[in-house]
């Protein structure tokens, strides 16, 4: 019988539950099964997999632009004599698996769409000496061609599935440890910047899936009484505060976690719609753990929500956010500040969206460039105006105004450090505020800490502040073509100097708050 060892490779800032899900099916079966980071030391990967002997390699390759990272990384295992069998899964593996191929012509097959079945028959057929391209779900090259075997349905009881298997269970704030976890999988909804739906929908199954609220409870117990975790991240695209099929899950859930006697104990984060914030819904959500809300944004004005097909208002978005912050709830949130559409009109009125919702500190400031991801309804319009460019493998567009693509490309500069890098200030403001969380919900018996609290909110507004007053800035400055070079260089300079500041700031008074908490143990 050969090895019986599975290696995974994936990226993620936490665990890949995708990968996680997989391994765990794969390891119900009697497989070893690891899961490493592509972004480790190269030559320590190398080294893994060689000791390891692996009876079969997956790569989870969900997004476009780390491409070139898997392709080096498969590339170099071959060329170190790696051997066995190659496969490949995710987003983009299943939606361009013909692209895929060509890219990385070193895969042996592609796993489509849902993968635990499918990777557990692999793996089996590798093991005992079978004919492996029979198997559902499966893509693979043969005499010069490529076959895609016929699809089988997705799961549709998600709680069928073993446990995800996680790696070590990491801190989160003040020693409080954190994971992972999904209350379901897909999307009802169908923005025109969004793959999500179409994978899904391509996968034959329903849009959306939903586990048992008992059992999402049953996980969290589990993690909190064996690995002491106290702080859980959803992952769900879309978590189930308002389901159409489940109407009562929110409540169901809570009422689960009262039963465990979790309420208490622990914290939880969630992804949503701005239209699902209800005072009522996540009031109680709050009393039982609700600390964070990440919010789908995308956009403060009715005619970008509307090209952005998310069926919003700005208004409604203003008022899940007022409700949030009446509720204490922290959030963070997606915007689309640069998409194809933008001026220097629309760009002014979402500058002033940002002030309206950020001015007061409450959450940092955050933006994004629309990136047309491939099978959306974005690309497809950009492709058919001529406008998308296509640059190895990746895609994108220039903006209609010759002065907003040199403002872009300014601005971006100028703010890398602030909002790309762990260090920045839009991130370290994030950890800032969730260090303020942990301590309301764990350590607010002691009021004295709120201070550190209090300076916090007003560093990350007064950096709010500076960053806004000085885009607006400098947007008039480059649609009027009034910049220079000594103008530009002297906003670099207050930008990077501000930077450092504000940085220092929060760091400063992050480690007074640490220190003030463990003065009090």
């Amino acid at each position: 019988m050969k090895n019986n060892q599975v290696i995974f490779f994936s990226i993620s800032e936490y665990d890949n539950l995708g990968v996680g899900y997989i391994a765990s099916v794969v390891d119900e079966a009697g497989f070893k099964t690891k899961i490493m980071d592509i972004r480790y030391d190269k030559l320590e990967l190398l080294n893994t997999v060689k000791s390891l002997d692996p009876l079969v390699i997956g790569f989870s390759i969900i997004f476009l632009n780390y491409i070139e990272l898997f392709s080096d990384l498969i590339k170099d295992l071959r060329e170190s004599g790696i051997s066995c069998h190659f496969t490949a899964g995710g987003h983009y593996a299943s939606l361009r698996y013909e692209e895929l191929f060509q890219t990385i012509p070193q895969l042996d097959s592609i796993v489509m769409f849902e993968g635990e079945y499918p990777m557990r028959e692999l793996a089996s057929c590798l093991r005992e000496g079978n004919d492996w391209k029979k198997i559902k779900n499966l893509a693979f090259k043969e005499n010069g061609r490529i076959v895609s075997n016929p699809l089988r349905l997705p799961e549709k009881e998600l709680d069928k599935f073993p446990f995800p298997s996680r790696s070590q269970i990491k801190e989160y704030a003040f020693g409080k440890k954190f994971s992972v976890i999904i209350a379901g999988r897909g999307c009802i909804h169908n923005c025109s910047f969004c793959n999500t739906r179409e994978f899904y929908r391509r996968s034959g199954g329903p849009l959306k899936r939903i586990r048992i609220p008992g059992m999402v409870v049953n996980e969290m117990k589990i993690l909190s009484n064996e690995k002491d975790c106290s702080v859980f991240i959803f992952h769900d695209d879309d978590f189930p505060v308002k389901s159409i099929e489940q109407p009562r899950w929110a409540k169901e859930f809570c009422n689960e976690l009262a039963k465990a006697g979790l309420n208490n104990k622990i914290l939880w984060k969630i992804n949503c719609r701005p239209d699902d914030v209800k005072e009522e819904s996540f009031s109680m959500m709050k009393k039982n753990g609700l600390y964070l809300v990440f919010l789908g944004l995308e956009d403060g004005t009715d005619n970008g929500l509307k090209s952005l097909n998310k069926q919003l208002t700005a208004s409604e978005n203003i008022k899940a956010i007022n409700t949030l912050k009446k509720l204490d709830i922290g959030f963070d949130y997606g915007f689309m500040l640069f998409q194809p559409s933008t001026t220097f009109i629309t760009l002014g009125e979402n500058l002033d969206f940002l002030y309206q919702i950020c001015g007061d500190g409450y959450t940092p400031v955050s933006f994004l460039r629309l990136v047309p991801l491939y099978e959306t309804r974005v690309q497809k319009e950009l492709k058919k105006a001529g406008r998308l460019i296509l640059t190895d493998g990746i895609t994108d567009y220039e903006f209609s105004e010759e002065p907003m693509n040199r403002f872009y490309y300014f601005i971006t500069n100028c703010f890398s450090n602030w909002q790309r890098t762990p260090d920045g200030v839009e991130n370290i403001s994030k950890w800032a505020r969730n260090y303020c969380s942990v301590y309301m919900h764990y350590f607010n018996d002691n009021p004295a800490g709120t201070k550190f609290c209090r300076k916090i909110r007003n560093v990350i507004g007064e950096s709010n502040l500076f960053l806004l007053n000085n885009m607006k800035k400098l947007a008039v400055i480059f649609e009027t073509g009034s910049q220079d070079n000594d103008m530009l260089d002297s906003y670099e300079q207050k930008i990077e100097s501000k930077h450092e500041f504000f940085k220092n700031e929060l760091i400063n008074t992050m480690a007074e708050l640490v220190s003030f908490v463990e003065a009090m143990a």
